[in-house]
């Protein structure tokens, strides 16, 4: 096995959607923190790795990936004992990657990006309220497709690691309602069971909340 590198940082979902791949995988791995703030991911080194300029990206030997939804499939495919992660059945392959392409354009890109971006890179001090009721379609959306104990199906996924990683960022925008949405909640603790959790998702999922909530923005109609 080659060396194995993650750039990213803990309050950005989909690195720890990746953190959460490589603990579940058991992978030795170096994290090297790279500072959105202040732009090191525009620094002349970064973008010939990553030209798109984002995080997570991962480094193996001389192979550059990004993209959260990339890495975790090529982790998986590359480094798994077995194909239960990112299955390889046709079917239930594409079970997990419409989660995960719902993940990345309805949750991610089309809320959570465009909720965090003007006010944590832009100082926006408002946030319109139509954006924020988003959120609400996005948590009926995800209940409703918690027919058994995880998003795909009756074994953890990555679709489960990609969509914790936003669905614990979110509720800073519109906090889950526990009592509307017990499935949701049920998924919640289900994963907070995993010994790697807190690590690899939960304290940065914190300092994600709560680096938002420093910025005290305010919701208005």
């Amino acid at each position: 096995m080659g060396k194995i590198s993650l750039y990213g940082l803990d309050a950005s979902p989909p690195t720890r959607a990746c953190l959460l791949t490589l603990k579940a995988l058991d992978l030795p791995y170096e994290y090297i923190f790279v500072n959105l703030f202040e732009k090191e991911n525009y620094g002349e080194e970064y973008s010939k790795k990553n030209p798109q300029h984002t995080v997570p990206m991962l480094q193996d030997d001389e192979a550059y990936i990004w993209d959260s939804h990339a890495i975790m499939a090529y982790l998986v495919e590359k480094y798994a004992a077995s194909d239960e992660l990112y299955p390889k059945d046709l079917l239930q392959r594409a079970k997990v990657d419409q989660l995960m392409h719902f993940e990345s354009g309805v949750v991610f890109e089309a809320a959570l990006r465009r909720l965090t971006r003007p006010v944590l890179f832009y100082g926006e001090p408002t946030l319109p309220q139509k954006q924020v009721d988003h959120v609400n379609q996005i948590y009926d959306f995800v209940e409703s497709f918690l027919e058994h104990d995880y998003l795909a199906g009756d074994h953890l996924t990555i679709a489960d690691f990609s969509l914790v990683s936003t669905i614990t960022s979110i509720g800073v925008f519109l906090e889950l309602d526990l009592a509307k949405y017990p499935k949701i909640e049920a998924w919640l603790e289900r994963l907070k069971e995993l010994p790697y959790y807190e690590e690899a998702n939960g304290s940065g999922a914190t300092q994600f909340v709560n680096l938002l909530k420093s910025k005290n923005f305010t919701v208005v109609p």
